[in-house]
């Protein structure tokens, strides 16, 4: 069996007031091959935006993949990460009593992680990291293209 190279994936979320416009951009890495995507929404939040980065980052996978994702997000790390089953296990209840914002977000992203491997990495934002820069400009590009 062959060990295949991880896809690497940088993805961000930016809102232009919170709520307001928000856009979303990742960079995929496969080896020497690199992908682009972006999107935005004309009335969103910067949560969502951060968590929409990442679905469809693992959307416009094809096939299964082991996958090293980095993110700026720690509300994304550490909701994927640490609070999810628990909040399901409460009938998506935080520990608070309260609903859990963005369920619809959090069930998608649950989704199409099951199809890959994920790692989940925290990267400092706005730090000169390249990668993520460019997903920020991404995703600052998703919001201008909301016209």
């Amino acid at each position: 069996m062959t060990e295949t190279k991880p896809v690497t994936i940088y993805t961000d979320g930016a809102c232009s007031g919170n709520p307001g416009p928000g856009g979303w951009g990742a960079v995929l890495i496969h080896g020497d091959r690199e992908r682009e995507i972006k999107g935005g929404e004309p009335d969103t939040t910067n949560n969502r935006m951060e968590l929409m980065a990442a679905i469809e980052a693992l959307r416009a996978l094809k096939r299964h993949c082991r996958v090293e994702l980095f993110t700026d997000s720690t509300y994304v790390r550490d909701g994927i990460t640490r609070w999810l089953p628990g909040w399901k296990r409460n009938g998506w209840k935080t520990a608070a009593k309260k609903p859990v914002k963005n369920k619809d977000l959090w069930e998608a992203l649950e989704r199409e992680m099951a199809r890959h491997e994920v790692s989940w990495h925290w990267v400092k934002g706005h730090s000169g990291h390249p990668e993520n820069d460019r997903a920020d400009r991404l995703a600052r590009e998703g919001i201008a293209e909301l016209g």
